[in-house]
């Protein structure tokens, strides 16, 4: 009984242990990340929602908002209300997307984003990323200022 239980508590400590490498997987801003790699962490993320931990992609996503765009969506529990709600849901475990650059410049780039719910419907959204400027730890790091309402574009059938 007491080998039983040492096996036990030593799972439960390496599930502990994953669990919070999993939370420490999570990407941070940084000045070498390019700005279509910011909308692709994001993307991916929000493709696999739940993958690292619940609403892990969500958190992904907040990671790389611009603290301007924080402020309007305000924390984020909110955020997760705003992308859960009927405007983003798309966005949350869609099978696949794309990413083109239509515009930019030194300190701003804009990109159309298609992605294919898991209805398999495809939706058009305009994202754009900014360099933050002022100085800390976001200091030239290309961080999401804006994300367009979807456009639906019809089914893949």
């Amino acid at each position: 009984m007491l080998k039983k239980l040492q096996i036990i508590f030593k799972v439960l400590i390496i599930l502990v242990f994953s669990i919070s490498i999993t939370k420490a997987e999570l990407l941070k801003p940084n000045s070498n990340i390019k700005p279509s790699k910011v909308v692709e962490i994001q993307l991916n993320g929000l493709q696999k929602n739940d993958i690292n931990y619940k609403d892990s992609g969500i958190v992904q996503t907040w990671n790389f908002a611009h603290p301007s765009n924080k402020k309007s969506t305000g924390p984020l529990p909110n955020f997760k209300m705003m992308i859960k709600g009927n405007s983003y849901q798309m966005l949350l475990n869609h099978l696949s997307h794309t990413i083109t650059k239509v515009g930019g410049g030194d300190k701003w780039a804009q990109f159309e984003v298609i992605i294919l719910d898991k209805d398999k419907i495809y939706h058009k959204f305009n994202w754009q990323v900014e360099k933050y400027t002022e100085d800390g730890p976001l200091k030239d790091c290309w961080l999401t200022t804006m994300v367009s309402s979807p456009i639906a574009l019809g089914s893949s059938i």
